[in-house]
């Protein structure tokens, strides 16, 4: 069974930092991709990063780009967000998801882990 746990999220001042973590089990690590979902009340549900474990690549979206970073540790079978320079509008529940291939999990379609609130204060 897939399992996917979040953690790291928290509320943080503006311009701040925080790391969420992803720890995986219940399929074959390195063979998926892992990403990173968020949803603010009255928001779409946005696809915020992604890393293909098979070969390292990564996607961000605009709303991030140099600001976030997404990294895997296959020895730890987790996924961390480097989440810096924070702005209010990154207040939302975090979400990550797995998926055999990156366009599958950047369509939301794979499994979900349970969230962690980031909440960034102005």
């Amino acid at each position: 069974e897939v399992q996917l746990v979040e953690s790291g999220g928290g509320l943080v001042q503006a311009g701040g930092s925080l790391r969420l973590s992803c720890a995986a089990s219940g399929f074959t690590f390195d063979d998926y991709a892992i990403g990173w979902f968020r949803q603010a009340p009255g928001k779409e549900r946005e696809g915020v990063s992604c890393i293909s474990n098979s070969d390292g690549s990564t996607y961000y979206a605009d709303s991030v780009k140099g600001r976030f970073t997404i990294s895997s540790d296959n020895a730890k079978n987790t996924v961390y967000l480097q989440m810096n320079s924070l702005k209010p509008e990154d207040t939302a529940l975090y979400y990550c998801v797995t998926a055999p291939t990156a366009g599958s999990v950047l369509s939301g379609f794979g499994s979900w882990g349970q969230g962690t609130q980031v909440t960034v204060s102005s």
